[in-house]
């Protein structure tokens, strides 16, 4: 299995988590995470290189990212790309502390939440047939987000940094995960 892109390989390999546990059962029983010479990912089922299965391939490239990223690294992605609802939730809460901000750790937590969980289009009562997480419409009204009342203007100054600071440790991670996924041979490198 090769990625075209580390951002597709991120996505596909935190969406094993939330699809299906029974690949993934069988599949860690071939991983030893403590091999520290390259890995062909072909042979981890003992199969012929063009067999490997998809999900086979994104639950080993998730072992592998969980395992060699810096825990802020993951959860940051985790927050931004993950299906999985207790694992998101799990990385938001993670996430909080590490933002450096004036904010009040209220408004942190709702700032760093609204950015993992942005609100659906069309969904205009918090209500959605989906398996997503879906927060009510009102939780994105910063004003709620803290008890001082200070102005708007100060609200959306903070917001703004902290997504800024969050989209800079998603950029840092996904430069990460691709030395990682170069690394494993499972990138494709692009030509320039």
């Amino acid at each position: 299995m090769i990625y075209t892109s580390v951002l597709a390989a991120v996505v596909s390999a935190l969406a094993a988590e939330a699809i299906d546990n029974t690949s993934k059962q069988a599949w860690q029983k071939l991983y030893s995470p403590h091999n520290e010479g390259k890995v062909d990912i072909s042979a981890l089922g003992g199969r012929r290189s063009g067999d490997l299965s998809r999900a086979d391939a994104d639950c080993w490239v998730h072992a592998r990212l969980h395992s060699q990223l810096i825990p802020r690294h993951w959860d940051v992605l985790m927050a931004k790309y993950t299906t999985h609802k207790g694992r998101k939730v799990e990385s938001i809460g993670r996430l909080v502390p590490l933002i450096a901000s004036a904010a009040p750790r209220l408004f942190r937590y709702k700032a760093v939440t609204a950015w993992a969980i942005p609100p659906l289009k069309g969904n205009k009562d918090g209500k959605r047939s989906t398996d997503m997480i879906v927060l009510p419409a009102e939780f994105y009204d910063i004003n709620t987000w803290d008890a001082q009342g200070l102005n708007r203007t100060t609200y959306w100054r903070w917001k703004k940094a902290i997504e800024e600071v969050l989209e800079e440790m998603v950029d840092e991670a996904l430069k990460a995960s691709e030395h990682i996924l170069m690394a494993e041979g499972v990138l494709i490198a692009e030509v320039a």
